[in-house]
Formats: C-alpha cells, structure tokens, sequence
C-alpha cells in the first residue's frame, strides 16, 4: 500500500503469496481510484520485451534469450499462471514472431487486475496485433473478457485456452495448485468458459495440445493479410554465462585473490593446518600448539609450545613506563576506542622497543656460524656503528639481572636438546661485561638466540627455513602478541579507572 501512495509509481507487483483477502481488497480499491494497476498477489510478474521486466517473470538470461524476449513481437499475452506464462513464451517465439507484452496477474481467488483489463489495452497498443489469453477453471474473470468480445471492445484476434479440463473426470470438487483455481459450480468449469470464448468470437482449439497450432495458424493468417510484417531477426551476442553457474559446472577456474595455507574454514568445522576445531579442543593442545601450527604450520614438541607460552607470558607488560604502554595509557585517556589505545602502543615496536629479537637472532646466528670469537664479533659491529642487539639494558646490570632471561635459560638448559645459540650470546655478554655492568643479556637477545636453539635442535626445520622465519618477522611477531595482552590491560586499566586527558608537566619539558 505505500508503494501505491508514492505519486510516481503507477503499476506495482506483489510476488508474496498468501495475502489475506481483505488486504487485497484495499489495494484493488485503492488501485482503481488512483488509476494504478496491481499485479498479483501471487504473481511473477510481467515484462515488455526488449524493454523492462517487473518481477520474476521469465526467469534466467539464458531464457529470455531462447524466448526472444530481446526485442519486441506482435502479441500481447496474459495468464493467470506464472509458471505456464514462462512456458507459452517459448511456444511465441516459436510460434510467432515473439511477444510484445506479457503479464501474469496471479493465482489467487482476487487478483490485483484481471484478464480483460490487460486485454483491453493490449487493443490500444498499435505494436500488438494478437492476443494470446491462457485462463484457468474457477472465478469469472474469463467471462469479462466475453463480453468485451461481445460488445466489441476487443476487435484484434484473440486465440484462448482455459486450462482445468480434467477436472471433470473427478467425482467431487478438486483444488488445484492456485488458490482460486477450483470449480465452484458448471460456469466456473474449464469447458463452460472455453465454449462461451469461442461463442463470443475468441479462437479456442480443442486441448491444449492444439494450443500452440491455433497460435501458429492465426498469426500466419495475420502475416498473409499484411497485418504484420516480420523483420529479419537482429544477430544476438553470446551471453556470457553466469559465474556462479559457470563454476558450478566446472567450465571455468576464477583466478584466486587470496592465498592461504594455514586453516580452513570451509569444511563442518574449522581447521588449523589441517587440526580441526574438535581435535584442539579435546586433544592435549594450549595456546602454543595453536601458534604452532598456524605460524610454524607444525606441531612442535612441548618443550617447544611451553617454551612459547612463556614467551608469552613473561613479555606481555613491562609496566606502564615504557614506550608502547605510555602510547597505549595517553591515547586511553584521550577518550578514543580500544582499537586505537592497541595499535598506538604497537606502533611503537621498532629497533629501539621490542623490536630486537629478530636482530638479536640474526647478528647472533651469523657470528657464531662464522666462527667469530665474542670480542672479534663486538669489535666487528663497534667499527659498523651498529649497537649489538640483545644486548645491554637500562636498569638491569651484572649484579641486578633481569628475571625473565634467568628463567628463559634455566628453562632452556633443562628441556632443549641444544642451546649453541645461548651459550654463544652468553659469552658475548661476558665480554662485554668488561666494558660495562648495563651490558648485559636483554630478554630480546635471550628470546632471538634461544629461538634459534628451538628451530635447530627440532630438527623440524631446514637452514633455509629458519632462515625465513627470522628474516620476515616471525620472532617479534611473537613479541608483538605477548605485548598487545599488556597493551589491552593499560587500556582497559585506564577506561576503569576513568582517567582524565594527560597532559605533560611542563617541568619535564626543556624548552630550548
């Protein structure tokens, strides 16, 4: 109904079914008062060939190629099926020179318009020089079309078939699929409505078998009188086929997007490297079983999956004074989302925070690789300008070491097959120990050089192998997941505790 009260539309469809009778009776009302014109209810619709289409009404591209419904014919044809209206266009594109309009007005007892109003103005449309009508038992509708044949209104030949025919054959009333397609009494009849279309002039054949020969013969006749002129059919470009359905029926590969070797989500469940959900979940698995097969894409040993889980663990906060938890703990204040307070700590991770593990791992491999005694390594990197990663801290020192790296190596000693890596950052640090107390072993030289150990002594990996892991990021990638479960903390922290905007002392500022 609102769509009939907008000025600008003037013909409507309503596909539903269903429609309580007295709903539809408003919209007839309304329709007829504003000039409007209803399809359905129970309606697919109709179209104007070569033009526009209004609901479902012949179905795929395919079809409305195969039926001609690319270009305008010379018949205006009107069912109250829908799905015998997408049939009888095929019959006119092979019967005649094809359609010009068809309709389908429903299947329900009241249906929004009826067969004689688009009859009627099919006679006013000069395009259209056959009507092709395809009733069915039940209702009266059929009969308006009678009289407008008797009384004139309708001169253009007209070639009709009431279907519903068997229904004679039973002993008691049948309903068959439409709502109002079942006979109330002998006018509502299949046979009663077909004699009385050929009585007042219609062109009725015997069954629907003759249906489309009665078509073919009336529209040669209006061929041969000049009535219609046919034109040469225009060439049609292939359609192309529909990618869905091309896909489907396996006639074309579509180019991937994305490539992805780690899980699978099309399956009943998902799967990391090929583990399903179910499996992690019952099975003997942690959160490091979960980082290894979705980064490592294997199943580590325990000792490898634990040791990773106190990476985790023992680099998730190192209190709110550092780089990223400052950012995290402003940004916080300032009032912006959660998202935001994260990502602004994270941006923070660099060579100078956190962001020295993969470093640490790669100085560390290539010197102990190459044989380099510790001195000979340090020198090497002073004479390069390059500070040596993993090394060196700003609190901790000789007599005052950080507790994370001591528990990462006693860790390591007690449960890795080898720590060649360790042993040889160790000696490093003794050496610079000589230098400097501060010069100490960081947790970013502890995690980068035990990592090493890790990889090697699994034996699960090739050199080539460990080599990509350190090279794309694989090592502070797994600092930037312990730090982003403090960052969230710092965050959160701050929201709770509904802390105003910061803003820096000005005694901590000196302004040159």
């Amino acid at each position: 109904m609102e769509a009939l009260h907008q000025p600008t539309i003037r013909v409507i469809a309503v596909i539903a079914e269903g429609v309580p009778e007295a709903d539809t009776k408003k919209l007839i009302a309304y329709a007829a008062q504003h000039n409007k014109i209803v399809l359905g209810p129970a309606t697919v619709g109709g179209l104007q060939a070569g033009a526009f289409r209004i609901g479902d009404t012949a179905g795929t591209l395919e079809n409305i190629v195969a039926c001609k419904l690319y270009r305008p014919g010379s018949v205006g044809f009107v069912s109250k099926s829908g799905g015998m209206s997408n049939e009888m266009y095929n019959v006119l594109s092979r019967a005649t020179n094809g359609l010009y309009e068809g309709i389908a007005i429903g299947g329900d007892v009241f249906p929004g318009s009826t067969l004689s109003d688009h009859c009627l103005r099919y006679q006013n449309i000069p395009d259209i020089k056959l009507i092709v009508v395809l009733g069915e038992l039940g209702g009266h509708d059929e009969y308006s079309l009678v009289d407008a044949l008797k009384t004139g209104q309708i001169s253009k030949p007209v070639v009709a078939w009431v279907s519903g025919t068997c229904a004679k054959l039973f002993k008691s009333e049948v309903q068959f699929g439409h709502a109002g397609a079942k006979s109330g009494g002998a006018s509502e009849s299949a046979q009663d409505k077909n004699a009385a279309l050929k009585a007042a002039g219609a062109i009725v054949p015997e069954s629907f078998e003759g249906f489309e020969g009665i078509i073919k013969e009336t529209y040669d006749q209006l061929v041969q009188d000049g009535h219609i002129q046919p034109q040469p059919e225009t060439e049609v470009k292939t359609v192309p086929l529909d990618l869905e359905a091309a896909k489907k029926a396996g006639k074309v590969r579509v180019p991937t997007t994305i490539v992805s070797s780690i899980c699978d989500d099309r399956g009943e469940e998902p799967t990391y490297n090929n583990v399903t959900m179910s499996t992690l979940m019952t099975g003997d698995y942690n959160v490091g079983d979960v980082i290894s097969l979705l980064w490592f894409k294997r199943q580590l040993p325990k000792y490898a999956t634990r040791f990773i889980e106190m990476v985790v663990m023992l680099c998730a906060d190192h209190g709110p004074c550092v780089s990223g938890a400052h950012n995290t703990i402003v940004t916080a204040r300032a009032g912006k989302d959660l998202v935001s307070c994260l990502v602004s700590g994270l941006l923070t991770i660099g060579p100078r925070f956190g962001g020295a593990v993969d470093d640490a791992a790669r100085y560390f491999q290539d010197a102990c690789d190459r044989g380099l005694e510790p001195d000979e390594f340090v020198e090497d990197m002073k004479r390069k300008g390059i500070r040596v990663p993993g090394i060196g801290h700003r609190i901790k020192s000789k007599d005052n070491r950080d507790k994370r790296v001591e528990l990462l190596q006693k860790y390591a000693f007690k449960y890795f097959p080898s720590t060649k890596y360790l042993n040889y950052a160790l000696r490093v640090e003794t050496y610079t120990l000589q230098k400097a107390a501060n010069l100490v072993m960081n947790v970013d030289g502890c995690i980068g050089t035990l990592f090493l150990d890790l990889l090697h002594s699994s034996s699960l990996f090739t050199e080539e192998e460990v080599a990509e892991i350190v090279k794309i990021g694989y090592l502070n990638g797994l600092f930037v997941l312990a730090r982003s479960i403090g960052l969230i903390g710092h965050a959160l922290d701050q929201k709770r505790l509904q802390q105003p905007l910061y803003r820096h002392p000005w005694d901590e500022v000196l302004y040159i």
